[in-house]
């Protein structure tokens, strides 16, 4: 007589991104201490926390910025919970932190500039993606194995979040930033089962929240995400 096959277990983590920043100055802080929520950010992850309260979430991990930390306070009070802090979940070293830098500003005519700028692919300007790749999956799976058979929420930056989810869903890592899936205050989702991704989802629950011009450029959210094979 055979043996029933063991169930195995389904494990939620969800990626949140950080709510809004104040940064008047509209400088790219990266890994810069200080920056913390702006009044608006606060409004965003209060709107998460409220979100995520019904669901069965036992574990709350965040990067050790402020902005992070910030967001992960009413989640984790919601739950009962204190934050682990976990330094994989940071963003991404950029050479131009504290700078200035977007389209239109004049930093890619300036010459010191373009040494850092010759190759998109790696990028030269920052943390390689594959090194972005391997520090996220593992804060991931730690998370899969301290909520195994619950949900947890682990906040984290734009960037970072948008790299691993490609890997997980097998595009490549460049790409265009404007075209990014990964709003303020967003939940990129993962679902276990056992030690495997089976489906990455994608939500906005603060949506109403984020200024319009931070909306203008995202693509429009499609369905739940997408699954993957047994």
């Amino acid at each position: 007589m055979s043996t029933p096959e063991k169930k195995e277990d389904v494990t939620v983590v969800h990626l949140m991104r950080h709510g809004e920043v104040a940064n008047p100055d509209g400088v790219l802080y990266g890994r810069l201490a200080g920056y913390h929520l702006s009044e608006l950010g606060r409004r965003m992850a209060d709107r998460v926390a409220e979100h995520l309260a019904p669901r069965d979430v036992v574990h709350v991990g965040a990067s050790p910025l402020e902005r992070a930390q910030e967001t992960a306070e009413p989640i984790a009070k919601a739950q009962g919970l204190d934050i682990v802090t976990d330094d994989r979940l940071i963003e991404a070293e950029n050479v131009f932190q504290g700078k200035t830098f977007g389209i239109g500003d004049g930093a890619l005519r300036r010459p010191a500039n373009w040494k850092h700028v010759v190759n998109p692919f790696k990028p030269s300007w920052g943390e390689p993606y594959v090194d972005q790749v391997i520090r996220m999956m593992g804060a991931l799976n730690a998370a899969k194995d301290a909520a195994r058979g619950h949900e947890a929420v682990l906040v984290s930056h734009q960037l970072p979040i948008w790299i691993v989810r490609s890997y997980v869903e097998k595009r490549r890592l460049w790409h265009d930033p404007r075209k990014r899936q990964c709003t303020l205050a967003s939940l990129t989702t993962f679902t276990y089962r056992g030690d495997r991704i089976v489906s990455v989802g994608y939500s906005e629950p603060a949506r109403d929240l984020v200024p319009a011009h931070l909306l203008a450029g995202a693509r429009p959210v499609k369905g739940k995400g997408k699954a993957f094979g047994a």
